[in-house]
């Protein structure tokens, strides 16, 4: 479980373009305690990054307008601070390009669909706590 007293001033970026799985992440981290803010793509997510900080962002890679992979690499260029915050998503099928980028950047990664326990343990390895059920059971990074 989070610490509490740990996580009251921790925020989340939810950068996702399927509303009903915003909806779930912001219930689930806001349960935990989080401050939670979503976008829709990353195009908006780069907006209230210039605007905003937050301690995680959690960033589907196959959005409209941004992608998650174009979002990184801005990040990486504008506010390289951010990129050892960001975990990746994604429901689509990973082709080798994606499958590359996600070993390059070395970021936590959680296929779609994920369970709530999967949603929290990657949040909560991201943030710098291991759980001890997370080992063998949840794809942190793509190898």
């Amino acid at each position: 479980m989070i610490n509490e007293a740990q996580i009251k001033t921790k925020r989340i970026l939810v950068v996702e373009d399927e509303p009903h799985i915003s909806e779930i992440c912001q219930l689930i981290f806001g349960d935990e305690g989080f401050y939670v803010d979503t976008a829709e793509n990353g195009q908006t997510a780069l907006e209230i990054l210039r605007q905003t900080e937050y301690d995680i962002l959690f960033v589907d890679i196959k959005m409209p307008l941004m992608s998650g992979i174009e979002l990184y690499n801005c990040l990486d260029k504008e506010l390289p601070q951010l990129t050892k915050s960001v975990v990746f998503t994604s429901g689509d099928v990973m082709n080798n390009d994606v499958t590359a980028f996600l070993a390059k950047t070395n970021r936590p990664f959680l296929p779609k669909p994920f369970t709530i326990k999967e949603l929290k343990t990657i949040i909560e390895t991201a943030m710098g706590k291991e759980t001890h059920d997370s080992a063998n059971k949840l794809p942190m990074q793509v190898a």
